[in-house]
């Protein structure tokens, strides 16, 4: 196989994997004020979530890592155009990351409100412009001859970017939804199945708007197919959600997850930014890529590092695998986020 084609491959395994696992993180930021009563539901929240969220965004780490390696000409393109989107991701990151540390450090409710507004925000603004970054580099933007990027921020926020921003923005707050109700007892396991109730319907309307759009415009018969099964997994896992399966729904909102992003890539080969104005402008698996040398020291770093990641990782989600509930809050000294991220490292 061409080591060109492998590493894209990779590169959407990894953004696969960031979306599917981080994702879930992002909707449980977003669904707190919809699920949580008082403080106490507050920190079973984000208990829930504690002891991996920092895990899983170690996969955009490497996806960009790898992206800088495999593919420098993409990287170059996509930061440099893409720059004020994704400077926006890193600080709202940066803000959630630091509230799940800091929002227990004082007693004061209005402090931890303060804290939690940021945990909500850092969760909702990535979850939406990572749509609308993704459906931006499908749709193709504005390039030169140096594949640089020629348009201005305000042309990212085109009708189809927007839709997708959309998708991805409900379909990580269901997701979310559905790993709350997974991972937690009582009244907030039960305003958990309702919230991804009400949301389902409008992320199963979103979410089928957009891969249509996709696939109509952009897509091949290969990404038609996935995009089908992303729909028909998405509806499943509605249902699923409906007859109390937590743990069915949860795996099968995490497939259509996974089937969309690969829909959008699948879409996109064999170009990694199309050029929206000259298609001669346009960056390609071929003409992006590093030397077929690094290639392959990086195909046999993968070989070897990739699955102790996977394993440590999946070691991690059986320790940590249990229900969070208000017991363990109540039931003695505060547990915090803090405690349970200790653990975890």
């Amino acid at each position: 196989m061409d080591l060109g084609v492998l590493w894209f491959g990779i590169i959407a395994f990894f953004f696969i994997g960031y979306f599917v696992l981080d994702g879930f993180d992002f909707g449980v930021g977003m669904s707190m004020p919809f699920v949580s009563k008082d403080d106490t539901d507050r920190r079973v929240v984000i208990n829930t979530i504690g002891p991996v969220w920092d895990l899983n965004e170690t996969w955009l780490i490497v996806a960009g890592a790898s992206l800088f390696a495999a593919f420098p000409e993409w990287y170059a393109t996509l930061f440099s155009g893409f720059y004020l989107p994704l400077l926006i991701i890193l600080l709202a990151l940066i803000l959630r990351g630091v509230s799940f540390e800091y929002r227990h450090q004082r007693p004061e409710l209005a402090w931890k409100r303060r804290f939690d507004r940021m945990i909500v925000w850092g969760s909702a603004v990535p979850a939406f412009l990572w749509g609308v970054a993704f459906a931006n580099i499908v749709r193709g933007v504005s390039l030169d001859s140096g594949h640089d990027y020629t348009g201005t921020v305000f042309d990212l926020l085109n009708p189809y970017a927007l839709l997708g921003g959309f998708a991805t923005l409900l379909l990580f707050f269901t997701h979310g939804a559905y790993f709350l109700a997974l991972k937690s007892e009582g009244s907030i396991r039960m305003r958990s199945r309702a919230l991804a109730t009400r949301a389902g319907v409008l992320t199963i309307v979103v979410a089928w708007v957009f891969l249509a759009w996709t696939v109509l415009e952009f897509g091949s018969l290969p990404s038609l197919l996935l995009a089908v099964a992303a729909a028909l997994t998405l509806v499943a896992a509605f249902v699923a959600n409906l007859r109390g399966r937590e743990g069915l729904a949860f795996g099968l909102m995490a497939s259509t997850i996974a089937l969309a992003v690969l829909t959008l890539f699948t879409a996109l080969f064999p170009d990694v930014m199309p050029a929206s104005n000259d298609p001669a402008n346009s960056l390609t698996i071929a003409n992006a890529s590093s030397s077929p040398y690094t290639l392959q020291v990086m195909s046999w770093t993968a070989l070897i590092a990739l699955p102790l990641i996977l394993l440590y990782q999946g070691w991690t989600y059986w320790v940590f695998r249990k229900r969070v509930t208000r017991a363990h809050i109540d039931g003695g000294a505060d547990p915090g986020v803090e405690r349970t991220v200790e653990v975890a490292h």
